[in-house]
C-alpha cells in the first residue's frame, strides 16, 4: 500500500513539474511574441508627441512677436521668454502652428541660432511654422525666419542683409599719443588685448576675427540654402550683406509672398481648411520697475570693459 502511494505521489509530482515547465515555456514564448507584436505596432504608429490636426476642432495659430535686437535681453526682446514660449506651444495640444511676426534688425549669432534650433524642435511635432516680415527682418531676423515653412512679407519690408560682423575696433593709439595720454593694458598672450582701443590690430588678429566671421557666414548661408531650397552658390551670390526690398527678395527666392498681415492670416487659414482656426498673440513685455532700471545701470558700470569691445560678439546685423 505504501509502495502504491509512493508511486502515485511521484506520478503527481512529475505531472505537476511537467505542467509547470510547459506553462513557463508558454509564458516566455507568449511574452516574447506579444512584445515583438507590440514593438512592431509602435514602429507603424506615429510618435506619441506627433501632432494630428482635426479641422473640426478649435485650434489656434500662435503669433509670436520677435521685435528689436536679438540678444539675451533688451527693451523689446528676451531670449528666455522666446525659448520658453516656443517650448510651451510645442506641448500645447490646441496649438496648430506658429506665425513668427518679425520686426528686427538682427542680433548676435548665438541667440539667433539658439532660437532657430528651438523652432526646428517645435517642427518635429508635425506642426507648421510661418513667418511674416514687418518693417524690417534683416540678418538675424531673417535667420530665425528661415525656420518657417513659408515666409510672407509686407510690400515695404526691408530684409536680407545676409552676412556677419565679427568685431569692430577703434584704434585710438595715435590720438592718445598726440594729446599726451598713455594707456597700457597688462595681459598675457599676444592676442588677449586685440581690438582694444589702446593697441593697433595686427594682421594676425584681423585674420583671427575674419576666420570667425567666415565660419558663421558659412553656417548662415547653408541654413538659407536648406530652408529656401536653393543651391548654395546661388545663395552666396545674393548673400553679400546687402538689404533687399520685398519685391527684390521674392525675385531672389528669399520670401514666398508679398501680403498684408491680414492676407497672410487668410492664406494660413486656407492651409488648414478650417473656419474655427483662431490667432493668439504672444509678445514679450518688459517690466519697467525702478529696481530693474537700477540693476541694468549698475551692470553696465560694473563691467565697463565690454564697452571697449574686449570681448567681441559675432552678430547677424549691424545696429
Amino acid at each position: 500500500m505504501n509502495k502504491k502511494n509512493t508511486k502515485y505521489g511521484l506520478a503527481v509530482l512529475l505531472t505537476i513539474t511537467l505542467i509547470s515547465i510547459l506553462m513557463g515555456f508558454f509564458k516566455i514564448f507568449s511574452t516574447d511574441f506579444f512584445s515583438i507584436s507590440k514593438n512592431s505596432k509602435k514602429v507603424e504608429q506615429p510618435a506619441q508627441n506627433c501632432f494630428i490636426y482635426n479641422k473640426d476642432s478649435n485650434y489656434y495659430i500662435a503669433v509670436v512677436n520677435i521685435s528689436g535686437v536679438i540678444q539675451e535681453k533688451g527693451s523689446e526682446y528676451n531670449q528666455k521668454w522666446l525659448l520658453n514660449t516656443i517650448r510651451s506651444l510645442k506641448n500645447d495640444k490646441k496649438n496648430a502652428g506658429i506665425l513668427l511676426y518679425v520686426n528686427s534688425p538682427g542680433g548676435t549669432v548665438y541667440h539667433a541660432d539658439e532660437a532657430y534650433l528651438e523652432l526646428l524642435k517645435y517642427k518635429e511635432t508635425g506642426k507648421k511654422i510661418y513667418a511674416y516680415f514687418a518693417e524690417m527682418a534683416t540678418s538675424g531676423g531673417y535667420y530665425i525666419g528661415c525656420a518657417a515653412d513659408k515666409i510672407y512679407a509686407n510690400r515695404n519690408t526691408i530684409t536680407g542683409s545676409i552676412g556677419v560682423i565679427s568685431a569692430s575696433s577703434i584704434d585710438a593709439t595715435d590720438f592718445l599719443e598726440k594729446i599726451g595720454i598713455k594707456s597700457i593694458t597688462i595681459h598675457t598672450g599676444k592676442n588677449k588685448n586685440m581690438l582694444n582701443y589702446n593697441e593697433k590690430p595686427t594682421e594676425e588678429q584681423i585674420q583671427i576675427m575674419q576666420s570667425l566671421s567666415d565660419e558663421a557666414y558659412e553656417q548662415f548661408t547653408q541654413i538659407v540654402s536648406e530652408s529656401r531650397n536653393m543651391n548654395i552658390k546661388d545663395v552666396q551670390k545674393i548673400a553679400d550683406g546687402r538689404i533687399y526690398s520685398a519685391k527684390q527678395a521674392k525675385e531672389n527666392g528669399l520670401i514666398d509672398e508679398i501680403f498684408t498681415f491680414d492676407e497672410a492670416k487668410k492664406s494660413i487659414k486656407s492651409d488648414f481648411e478650417s473656419d474655427n482656426l483662431s490667432f493668439k498673440t504672444f509678445r514679450y513685455e518688459k517690466s519697467e520697475s525702478l529696481r530693474s532700471i537700477l540693476l541694468e545701470g549698475f551692470s553696465s558700470i560694473k563691467n565697463p570693459a565690454s564697452a571697449f569691445g574686449q570681448t567681441p560678439l559675432l552678430s547677424y546685423g549691424k545696429f
